[in-house]
C-alpha cells in the first residue's frame, strides 16, 4: 500500500461486535469530515490512496474515516450470519459516527456502501452533509449483480502472493484496461489478508451466500424513493466506463431528478472504480471543496 499515514481504531457497535476503522488527517473546526464505505466484500484498504490524498494539503487537509463493515477486513466476524444486512450495517454506521463524535459528514459509498447511504437517509438524514455514490444508484442492473454472483461463487484464491496480481488481472482485466501492474498488486493487498504467507479473501464467506440463489428473475428493490430524499443534498455519482451494475440510462435519470448532480465517468474502469485515479480523484476533491 502507499505511504499515507493513518491511525487504526477498534470500537463496539450496538450488539457488542468490534468494528475496525482507519482515520487519515486531523479534525479541524469548520471542516466537514469524510466517511468512506466499501463494497460488499471489500474493506477500508480500498480507500487508502484516496484517503491519503484527501487528507493531504493538496486536497485541503480533510479528516477521512474509512470503515470495515462487520465481517470484513479488520472487523469481527459475526457468529449470527443473519446480521449481514444493509439495515444492520446502516445501524453500525450510525454507531460509528456516534463513537467518533461525527455529527455530520460527507459520505463516499462504493456499491453496497452506496446502498447503505440510500438506507441512512431514511434513518439519520441529519448526519448527511453530502453523498458520493461510487458505481451505484437507485437502479441495480441484474447483469452486473449476476457477474458479482458468479465471481464470488466461482472464485478461488491465488496460491501465493506472487501470482495474486496476475490472478486478479485475469478476472477483471477486461473491465479495467487502465490499471498498470502496480495497481493490480495494490488490489491484491486490499482484497486479501495474509495467512502463513498465503493470500486469503478478507471477508466472512457467509456475506456472499445470499447471492448464490440470485437468478435473472429475482426482484430487485426500487430505490428511487430514497434517491428523492438525496436530491435535497449535494450529490455526486462516479460510474465506471465499463460498469455493468450502474447504467448510463440510470445516471441520466439521476441527473434529471437532481439538476445539480455532479456525474463523473471513470475512464478505463468497470465495477467498482478505483477512486484515486486521475479524473475521479480531482472531481471528488472539487466536490468536497464546494
Amino acid at each position: 500500500m502507499g505511504q499515507s499515514k493513518f491511525r487504526e481504531h477498534r470500537f463496539p457497535v450496538q450488539d457488542g461486535l468490534q468494528l475496525y476503522a482507519r482515520s487519515y488527517g486531523e479534525r479541524r473546526r469548520g471542516r466537514t469530515p469524510v466517511v468512506c464505505l466499501p463494497g460488499l466484500t471489500r474493506n477500508s484498504r480500498d480507500f487508502h490512496e484516496l484517503a491519503g490524498f484527501l487528507a493531504s494539503p493538496a486536497a485541503g487537509g480533510l479528516f477521512v474515516l474509512s470503515l470495515d463493515s462487520r465481517g470484513r477486513g479488520g472487523s469481527e466476524r459475526d457468529h449470527d450470519k443473519t446480521r449481514y444486512t444493509i439495515a444492520v450495517e446502516t445501524s453500525d454506521l450510525i454507531a460509528a459516527c456516534a463513537y467518533f463524535g461525527i455529527k455530520k459528514a460527507i459520505f463516499i459509498g462504493t456499491s453496497r456502501g452506496g446502498l447503505i447511504l440510500h438506507h441512512l437517509v431514511g434513518l439519520a438524514p441529519a448526519l448527511i452533509a453530502g453523498v458520493i455514490l461510487n458505481d451505484i444508484g437507485p437502479v441495480i442492473e441484474m447483469e452486473g449483480l449476476m457477474r458479482i454472483r458468479d465471481y464470488l461463487n466461482a472464485a478461488t484464491t491465488p496460491k501465493d502472493w506472487a501470482s495474486a496480481p496476475r490472478y486478479l488481472k485475469s478476472l477483471h482485466g477486461r473491465d479495467f484496461p487502465i490499471l498498470p501492474e502496480h495497481d493490480w498488486q495494490e488490489m491484491a493487498k486490499a482484497i486479501y489478508r495474509d495467512e502463513g504467507g498465503v493470500p486469503v479473501a478478507d471477508f466472512d464467506p457467509a456475506i456472499a451466500a445470499p447471492l448464490q440463489t440470485l437468478t435473472a428473475d429475482t426482484s430487485l428493490p426500487d430505490l428511487w424513493p430514497q434517491f428523492e430524499v438525496l436530491t435535497g443534498l449535494p450529490l455526486m455519482v462516479v460510474r465506471g466506463e465499463h460498469s455493468k451494475l450502474l447504467s448510463e440510462a440510470t445516471v441520466e435519470e439521476m441527473k434529471r431528478r437532481h439538476p445539480n448532480l455532479m456525474a463523473v465517468t471513470a475512464a478505463g474502469q468497470g465495477h467498482a472504480p478505483l477512486l484515486h485515479f486521475d479524473g475521479p480523484k480531482q472531481a471528488i476533491a472539487t466536490f468536497l471543496q464546494r
